[in-house]
């Protein structure tokens, strides 16, 4: 007699913790959100590992990252935990309607939430998070509608539908106080990945330094405020404590597009969500608030 064949499964929970490390970047950010111990988050990777047969992540000098293998683990996770909430819903444990996935960059996440009260985006669930990684989201189904900036991921993205746009113009910003000597390259203040200051001063062969490096808007801001060095910003969100840069040294930087744009495979729930998120999503990429 043959023996029944014995089927491996996953637990839905090691595939949740794997999602969770992808979009934080980190095993013990990873671990508080999912009120684990990180030595519970690094058992159930091995787990998975031993499992697929190769490793998912591995640890830069920006964080945790997935390796290629990993990326495509990933894909499958977030697809395994969208089919387990449908099934959850089948029983009842998620009543009414589904919110908008909304996904926004950090940088124009501050002004989105100062327009839109609370009340307005109750049927709104909110991702903020840099622009390529928003369009990744949007590209693999967890964000229905992504509220951006132009950025290379884009250019070959074939997924991707832009609904709207508007012109969106960044200056250099410094500190009051900040003074460059004569001959140094200048102090940027940058954001992980592709990064249109970098991009600009090298097509004007600008000696430069990255002195600092964040996702996070807000801390590039106040380390421009500390005088570590300069860095971009919408012209018309210039905080108060910091100043338009217009030395002579520093070449224009490029306009950009703020974007708001839907996936092709899901246009179609998009839209059936569009009343109630729409407001909260267009207007400010139609036209150039606070001008």
């Amino acid at each position: 007699m043959h023996r029944p064949r014995q089927h491996l499964n996953i637990p839905t929970e090691i595939v949740r913790t794997v999602v969770a490390i992808a979009e934080t970047g980190s095993l013990s950010k990873a671990g508080e959100r999912l009120g684990l111990s990180q030595p519970a988050i690094s058992s159930q990777v091995k787990r998975l590992q031993s499992l697929i047969g190769g490793a998912l992540f591995v640890r830069t000098a920006n964080g945790t990252t997935t390796t290629e293998l990993g990326k495509v683990a990933v894909q499958q996770a977030r697809r395994i935990l969208e089919a387990n909430d449908q099934l959850l819903r089948l029983g009842g444990s998620h009543e009414g309607p589904q919110p908008l996935r909304l996904g926004i960059s950090t940088m124009l996440a501050e002004e989105f939430l100062k327009l839109h009260p609370a009340e307005a985006l109750g049927d709104v669930l909110l991702h903020a998070d840099m622009s390529p990684a928003v369009i990744r989201g949007l590209i693999d189904g967890y964000i229905d509608i992504a509220f951006v900036y132009s950025n290379p991921s884009l250019e070959n993205e074939d997924e991707v539908t832009i609904a709207a746009e508007a012109d969106e113009r960044s200056v250099w910003v410094r500190s009051r106080d900040f003074v460059l000597r004569p001959g140094a390259p200048i102090p940027i203040l940058a954001w992980p990945g592709d990064d249109w200051m970098i991009r600009t001063l090298t097509k004007h062969n600008i000696s430069y330094k990255i002195v600092f490096r964040s996702p996070n808007h807000q801390l590039r801001l106040e380390a421009a405020r500390a005088g570590y060095g300069l860095t971009a910003c919408p012209e018309r969100m210039i905080p108060p404590f910091l100043v338009s840069a217009k030395d002579y040294y520093l070449p224009e930087l490029p306009v950009q597009k703020r974007l708001l744009c839907s996936a092709r495979a899901s246009k179609e729930v998009a839209r059936r969500r569009w009343c109630s998120g729409c407001r909260a999503c267009s207007s400010p990429a139609r036209s150039r608030s606070g001008r």
